[in-house]
């Protein structure tokens, strides 16, 4: 691929929130379709809308890109910083007459628009300032442009060809009165002037791509190749938002699951490589290709995810999975590399579905207090054990710590008391691991250690 032709693909989020499910998707897409062809994957932040953009939504894009590991080539850019390049742009249109100011009042635009109405006639604007002649000059404008007649065809690589009629386009406005210009506009300025190969979006952007292609040609520009991803369901079959539940990237960082996990899950939402379902990011990237987009909808489906997360709990290395549990407890140094920790992830692993449940499962090696379930231990220290279990931790304190003369403690205590071993290693659980769940009652013992074990063996009974 010649340097001329080299892909360049963007990701161009506006600035008034969280990076979302869709977004992270939009990126995503862009970015193994950069790196597919060794091309170049820009971020471009659209804060046009003065009034919604933050610097804090920045951040918080640019923090939801950076955990995903979709690190951008180029950027960011901000479109507040290149007014005067789209100045000397919308100068152009108007010099050249393919733009031309509009002097109505929002009043006559409704009186044109509600007109249009009752005859039955779409309402948009009539072009009636398109000849005007006698400009105030102490009155406010627009400028808008002039759509000329005809028709344009999207060559979409996802959908297709898509022919739309202009006369289903009004003459836009491409910069309000107060001068600043508009989304349609500076997006077709931005992608001429970043040299974008290909414009990869979500379909609520396709309304907007016969406005754009027409005033890419109306400045003469190189224009890039459109695809438009379908949309993001929720399970009920309606457009993905907040009462879907989690929407944001760091949501679901915050609730304990790996990125890989989100990526893994994104790519499959809206393409599909034969039945795989695991993908490493390299695979991704050697495999995705617009052609294997789909024009349907995507389900979100977020058993799924929670079925994905769970497989790279169990299946990635050690090491990233106790790198990702120090966001959801404190871990001491010396416990990283400590065998016990190993065994304890180990022997956990199986039984949770995101880092946060994994977190809570291993609490009892890694934090020195622990609280038992309430509910449990009134369940399990019953009359009938007090005694037994009182007896078992005189037995732990006395005797050896090897796992043979704990079992043989046991043996002697159950059998003294007519107990079944459920009856006290249920309770010894709950008072060494904080709940039913964790690793075998003497593998517990072995890991916890003796002092920390008797420790809580008496803290659990007072």
């Amino acid at each position: 691929m010649t340097q001329a032709s080299k892909v360049r693909v963007r990701f161009a989020p506006s600035p008034t929130g969280f990076l979302h499910i869709g977004g992270a998707r939009t990126a995503l897409f862009n970015y193994l379709y950069a790196k597919k062809h060794q091309g170049s994957f820009i971020l471009r932040i659209e804060d046009t809308d003065r009034e919604r953009s933050t610097p804090e939504a920045v951040e918080a894009i640019l923090d939801g890109l950076t955990w995903l590991g979709l690190n951008w080539d180029e950027g960011p850019f901000f479109q507040t910083e290149r007014q005067s390049l789209y100045q000397k742009e919308l100068e152009r249109l108007l010099e050249s007459g393919k733009a031309y100011r509009c002097y109505c009042s929002p009043q006559e635009l409704d009186q044109m628009r509600e007109s249009l109405k009752a005859q039955g006639k779409k309402p948009m604007y009539d072009g009636r300032c398109k000849h005007r002649k006698d400009a105030p000059s102490d009155q406010a404008f627009v400028i808008r442009f002039a759509v000329p007649e005809g028709q344009t065809r999207i060559e979409d690589l996802v959908k297709g060809p898509i022919d739309i009629a202009h006369r289903e386009i009004e003459d836009l406005v491409i910069a309000r009165s107060d001068g600043t210009p508009t989304y349609n506009f500076v997006v077709v300025v931005d992608d001429h002037e970043m040299r974008m190969t290909h414009v990869i979006r979500g379909d609520d952007h396709l309304a907007n791509t016969p406005k754009q292609i027409l005033l890419g040609e109306a400045l003469d520009y190189d224009l890039p190749q459109y695809a438009h991803l379908p949309l993001i369901l929720g399970k009920d079959k309606t457009r993905l938002s907040k009462r879907h539940g989690a929407t944001a990237v760091q949501m679901y960082r915050d609730q304990g699951y790996f990125p890989h996990s989100i990526i893994n899950f994104l790519a499959r939402l809206g393409w599909s490589h034969k039945d795989q379902e695991i993908f490493s990011l390299e695979e991704l990237i050697e495999k995705f290709d617009l052609d294997a987009v789909g024009t349907s909808p995507g389900v979100f489906n977020e058993e799924k995810l929670l079925w994905l997360n769970q497989h790279y709990i169990k299946d990635k290395p050690y090491k990233e999975v106790i790198e990702g549990l120090g966001a959801f407890i404190e871990i001491r140094p010396d416990q990283i590399d400590d065998p016990k920790s190993h065994r304890t992830i180990e022997v956990l692993r199986d039984r949770a579905k995101t880092l946060k449940e994994l977190a809570e499962l291993a609490a009892f090696h890694f934090s020195d207090q622990i609280t038992p379930d309430p509910e449990l231990k009134k369940k399990l220290y019953t009359d009938e054990v007090k005694d037994a279990y009182q007896d078992l931790i005189l037995e732990i304190e006395n005797n050896s710590f090897e796992e043979a003369d704990l079992e043989k403690s046991f043996s002697q205590v159950l059998k003294t008391h007519g107990l079944k071993f459920p009856q006290l290693g249920k309770l010894v659980r709950l008072a060494l691991a904080g709940g039913p769940f964790g690793p075998g009652v003497f593998e517990l013992f072995e890991i916890v250690g003796k002092e920390r074990s008797i420790q809580r063996l008496r803290a659990l009974i007072g």
